[in-house]
């Protein structure tokens, strides 16, 4: 969906997977800083939004999610997946319950499979489920905004900021009212900083929740009877993970930034190595310079120098191999 935001002044739209958003208002480093500071709003109005009503929802949800919800308390917010038979990751969820109904947002364009498969496992509980993405907006409040937000909305709070779910009606009022804005650009490189894994960029067709490091945070281990429990119970008691997530410092002298899936080498070998993963996000942050997630073997040495395509890149461990 096409934000009515990108017709503001300096409005750049997004490209990819975050079209319909503004890539950035003219100044990147100004829009980083300014959500850094806890102040400013990023429009994430392009993203599903899913919710889950009824007196069996978060029992319902428990059986299919990877996180514990069965007592998820009004207002607690959680993230969760929801597996392959395989235990690959299919779908990354942003939830609350406002004590009547479980909101979540999910990735673009993602909400037809989901409500697909929510209504495919409904059976006889007391569950209704909707596609509210073209009713509500997605806007994004950094940590220690004090914005202010209109009553009976829902929020999502976390560690990182609160997710307003704002009826799309009121995102051009919302959006004037408690600026400046920020770009996804900008939120993009605090959450590479985060270290922060993304359905889609950090996961493919065969990612498990261990090698991103959603072991903890969107994965609840001492739960059971849900799609794909059996392999995230194994690589946890036996180990290895075939890949492992890293965060990349790059050479700062390169000009363009290493795009999605390029390839990730031993800087020993050379750029015609053997190809040991690939990047997977990577963004200009106002401090760090060029950073870049990636995903990597798991038993390439975490010491290892390495290169991303052409450009230098220096490692930090995300996920422990």
């Amino acid at each position: 969906m096409k934000s009515p935001l990108l017709s503001l002044p300096g409005a750049v739209p997004a490209e990819g997977r975050d079209e319909g958003v503004a890539a950035h208002y003219g100044d990147l480093f100004r829009e980083q800083r300014a959500l850094a500071d806890g102040s400013g709003l990023v429009d994430l109005s392009h993203r599903a939004v899913v919710t889950v009503s009824g007196g069996d929802r978060l029992a319902w949800l428990h059986l299919l999610l990877t996180q514990h919800v069965s007592e998820l308390a009004p207002g607690q917010a959680t993230d969760a997946l929801i597996l392959t038979a395989n235990g690959h990751v299919e779908h990354a969820l942003y939830l609350v319950d406002d004590g009547e109904t479980v909101w979540m947002h999910a990735e673009p364009g993602t909400q037809d499979g989901l409500v697909a498969y929510l209504e495919s496992m409904k059976f006889f509980y007391r569950v209704e489920v909707a596609d509210r993405t073209e009713d509500f907006a997605v806007v994004h409040l950094p940590a220690g905004s004090i914005a202010e937000v209109p009553d009976g909305v829902t929020v999502r709070e976390t560690a990182y900021g609160r997710d307003v779910f704002l009826p799309r009606a009121d995102l051009e009022e919302y959006a004037a009212a408690h600026g400046p804005l920020a770009g996804i650009l900008a939120y993009e490189a605090l959450r590479v900083e985060a270290h922060r894994p993304r359905l889609g960029f950090e996961t493919d067709h065969r990612t498990i929740p261990h090698e991103v490091g959603w072991i903890g945070t969107a994965v609840h281990l001492q739960k059971g009877c849900y799609r794909g429990q059996e392999t995230v119970a194994r690589v946890q008691n036996l180990g290895r993970p075939p890949r492992r997530l890293v965060f990349l410092h790059l050479d700062g002298s390169e000009v363009v930034l290493p795009g999605h899936g390029t390839p990730v080498r031993l800087a020993a070998d050379g750029p015609e190595g053997r190809q040991l993963g690939f990047i997977t996000t990577s963004a200009r942050h106002h401090e760090l310079g060029p950073i870049a997630l990636a995903l990597v073997k798991r038993n390439v040495a975490v010491d290892a120098e390495l290169l991303a395509g052409d450009t230098a890149a220096a490692q930090e461990v995300v996920v422990e191999p």
